[in-house]
């Protein structure tokens, strides 16, 4: 009561509630809740809050919790403002700001393309759904709202960037930002997704798809169906090929090195060029020889070819859903086992897979480079001969 009626006076004046709580009247009008305490042998104050939207009980707990901190050693003035600083710093520290911060940190590990995707996966699937929230802020089924909503076109991404989001949280945890990851579990909440593998025609579609080749190649840009021929014939990953650049083919020894920061293994590969296949670089020479890239992108000729297009390339001959560009792979490494009779080390060193096992990395040691480039251009005339023969 003695609270609610206090009046202004033309000093300021106090209402003790004892054990140092007190009511501060000032002339003003306003009435502010204070504690007198003594810490290291110093007589100080703290601020608890304005009356009556601290109320006399609430003051009374504030008190009691104060006087436990002074028990532990803890000035309550310092504890207020370490309180302080840390809720405007949490507030700041948002998804994005955090994500950015950690995308940095990976940059000198990471390679360019690699970095690129990442960032790009961030901004375009999390930064404007959850990207504005403190990450302590951040709730798992925020998230997952997040990551439904991404599920419902594209159900293998949504995984990836809960991967990613992970990355995130992690790197927060041990940065000292956050003491969970706040992905745990959610996977459960979302559809099994089982990724299929690349299409690829069988070995007996062989012989149409390469008259279907040759009969499309008035129809397709000479640079495409070049791309296209060359992809055949090489079997490289398409990332690979068109990002091939003129500095690293030596056409003299029919070499093409495909450098590590470019090869999913971080390995450099070597490629030995069939006949066929030096004659179409020979062909791609002329067509770009002021060029960088082998295979430079028509609108932007300082960049190189898109990856979609020999998707497109191939969809326009009637093989949408039926051929990808990888499942040139999967083609290349059934005929050379099975109508080229090659072992099974040596293709699958050209195609450049991870070794799987101790015994697969004894033979990854030998490079198989003499018997490669007998086999590549074996490859390239059995292509030929199976060509001639299905035309006739």
């Amino acid at each position: 009561m003695q609270c609610r009626t206090a009046k202004p006076k033309d000093k300021i004046y106090k209402l003790s509630d004892g054990e140092g709580l007190y009511l501060e009247v000032r002339p003003s009008g306003n009435r502010s809740w204070r504690l007198k305490y003594r810490i290291h042998n110093k007589e100080k104050r703290i601020s608890i809050g304005g009356y009556p939207k601290i109320s006399l009980l609430e003051a009374r707990k504030e008190r009691e919790r104060i006087k436990t901190e002074l028990k532990g050693g803890f000035d309550p003035v310092f504890v207020k403002l370490e309180r302080k600083h840390t809720a405007v710093f949490n507030s700041q520290q948002t998804f994005e700001t955090i994500a950015r911060e950690w995308h940095s940190k990976g940059l000198e590990s990471w390679s360019p393309r690699y970095a690129q995707t990442v960032l790009h996966r961030l901004e375009k699937y999390t930064f404007h759904e959850i990207g504005q929230f403190p990450l302590t802020s951040l709730k798992p089924i925020v998230i997952l709202a997040c990551l439904q909503k991404i599920e419902k076109t594209a159900p293998d991404m949504a995984r990836r960037i809960k991967q990613l989001i992970s990355h995130v949280c992690r790197y927060a945890i041990v940065t000292d930002r956050l003491d969970r990851d706040l992905t745990i579990g959610l996977e459960m909440a979302l559809k099994k997704y089982n990724k299929g593998h690349f299409a690829s025609i069988d070995l007996d579609e062989l012989p149409q798809f390469l008259v279907a080749l040759h009969g499309h190649k008035a129809r397709l840009y000479r640079q495409t169906y070049l791309a296209v021929r060359l992809l055949f014939l090489t079997f490289v990953r398409t990332s690979e090929l068109v990002e091939a650049k003129w500095s690293e083919v030596d056409l003299e020894k029919g070499l093409w090195t495909i450098p590590a920061e470019r090869m999913k293994m971080r390995s450099p590969h070597l490629v030995p060029l069939s006949r066929q296949s030096l004659e179409i670089l020979m062909e791609l020479k002329e067509l770009n020889r002021h060029r960088e890239y082998i295979f430079p992108s028509l609108p932007r000729p300082r960049k190189p070819m898109s990856k979609g297009t020999i998707l497109v390339a191939l969809k326009r001959m009637g093989y949408c859903n039926q051929m990808t560009g990888h499942g040139f792979r999967a083609l290349a490494l059934g005929i050379l086992k099975e109508k080229l009779n090659f072992s099974h080390e040596i293709a699958d060193r050209q195609l450049a897979h991870a070794p799987k096992s101790s015994t697969d990395r004894a033979y990854d040691r030998a490079k198989f480079l003499p018997q490669r480039i007998v086999m590549m251009q074996q490859y390239a005339d059995y292509l030929d001969e199976v060509y001639r023969k299905a035309w006739l």
